[in-house]
């Protein structure tokens, strides 16, 4: 544990210093495209992160090569050689696309290129373990497209949900702490060697997020791009292809009894090799109703519109921050949820504590549209936006947000109402206030609490 521990702070410091100077040159650059029709940010803001978490990733697979345990990954297994050459594929199709916006199909293709360059070095999905059937064995044809469409799946999943600061990398690092627990319980209980490169992938991955985080909360000094968010959905979909499809669950069978009911018990890991509905549920549920939503009206699936999962909280009422934390929310009690049931899964218990915090999620999400109403007698101990405002306030009120939505006056204003994406005014590439420039001039202080939701 101790040695994952450390390839894992390494992983994020190198992360965290390198997003500084990759912003930088990014801003040189020029990977900091006009506001787009689509975008509901008002500042350019410089893309490119996915350089720093590449170069986070190297880090990472270095320093473990190095350690005593650790390097036995290396020397028993060519999926780490197989996941670096993927990622250095996918990486580099990113950035230029960071750079030059190329067409998403050629995208699509890079991505089966990545998919198909870690099949060809061993890391593929071997059989399929079917509930109540055992081990399938697959050919190769067979593993090969089922690896494949894993791997775009789960990269372009990632890539839809990248929408709002820190949402992309705040989820895959809760999906890879949840998959980190799993993959490290089958490796050290079970003494099975096989997960070991899962483990070391989810350790990598968690600390490529959290280096890169501290830089893209909101408000966001630089974005991952296409570089970060396909270079992170590959590693997820790595350490899923490693853990689930070559690892034989008969080796368990001295802790469960029987094959069959190895594969039963092992139920939720099992689900993301078909569908990543447990490691990354949101973002495969927002990739799906996309796809659905754009096919329906005649479009292009990989046309871009405004109708994701965090664009609907944001319409809603949330502010940029609570819309953030309820995907986190969200995508934390799917992801342990399932961990949990894989480890217990004769636990009423564990189903109870689901469905009552599932009820919570849900009363999180609802909560703009039942906003309390304090009585007269107490509306002096409560905030103004719990007060019933009286008709000549109510008249009033609308100019004076409005103005100082723009910085025009003083006047006090919730910080959870969000503008209308309709009302602002984008600020052109090169201006004074580019997100976190201190390359190009002084930040604007007066704008940071009223931006809304970034989109990529």
């Amino acid at each position: 544990m101790r040695e994952y521990l450390l390839t894992l702070c390494i992983t994020a410091a190198v992360t965290y210093l390198l997003t500084g100077p990759v912003r930088k040159f990014a801003i040189v650059a020029g990977a900091m495209p006009e506001i787009r029709a689509r975008d509901v940010h008002r500042e350019p803001t410089p893309r490119l992160g996915g350089i720093a978490m590449f170069f986070g990733l190297c880090a990472g697979l270095l320093v473990a090569d190095h350690l005593t345990n650790l390097s036995e990954v290396f020397a028993n297994s060519n999926e780490p050689r197989a996941l670096l050459s993927g990622a250095a594929l996918i990486w580099l199709i990113g950035v230029l696309d960071d750079k030059f916006e190329i067409d998403a199909l050629i995208k699509l293709g890079g991505q089966m290129i990545a998919a198909g360059v870690m099949v060809m070095q061993g890391l593929t999905i071997l059989w399929l373990p079917i509930p109540g059937v055992g081990n399938v064995a697959l050919t190769q044809w067979q593993g090969t497209l089922l690896t494949v469409a894993l791997v775009v799946i789960t990269i372009n999943a990632v890539n839809f949900v990248d929408g709002l600061d820190g949402l992309a990398s705040g989820m895959v690092c809760i999906a890879a702490c949840a998959f980190f627990m799993y993959a490290y319980r089958i490796w050290y209980s079970y003494g099975i060697e096989a997960a070991a490169p899962a483990t070391l992938f989810a350790a990598i991955l968690m600390g490529m997020c959290l280096g890169f985080l501290p830089h893209n909360m909101h408000p966001a000094r630089i974005f991952m791009g296409d570089s970060g968010s396909m270079l992170i959905g590959l590693v997820l979909a790595a350490g899923a292809i490693s853990v689930t499809g070559q690892i034989d669950p008969d080796a368990m069978n001295l802790f469960s009894g029987s094959e069959r009911n190895t594969v039963h018990q092992t139920v939720p890991v099992y689900i993301p090799l078909l569908l990543p509905l447990t490691i990354i549920a949101i973002p495969a549920a927002d990739l799906v109703l996309a796809i659905v939503r754009r096919t329906w009206r005649g479009q292009s699936p990989f046309a871009a519109d405004r109708g994701h999962l965090h664009h609907r909280l944001l319409e809603i009422g949330h502010s940029h921050s609570r819309a953030v934390l309820i995907m986190y929310f969200w995508s934390a009690l799917i992801a342990f949820g399932a961990l949990a049931y894989s480890v217990n899964s004769a636990s009423m218990w564990i189903v109870l504590g689901v469905v009552a915090l599932s009820f919570v999620g849900l009363v999180l999400l609802l909560l703009p549209r039942f906003t309390p109403r304090a009585p007269r007698w107490a509306e002096a101990f409560v905030p103004p936006r719990y007060r019933r405002r009286r008709a000549h306030e109510a008249v009033a009120v609308a100019p004076a947000a409005s103005s100082a939505a723009y910085g025009t006056t003083d006047t006090d204003v919730d910080s959870d109402v969000e503008e209308p994406a309709g009302s602002r005014t984008p600020v052109a590439a090169g201006a004074s206030r580019v997100n976190g420039a201190t390359a190009l001039g002084a930040r604007s202080r007066l704008l940071d609490g009223r931006k809304a939701e970034t989109s990529r």
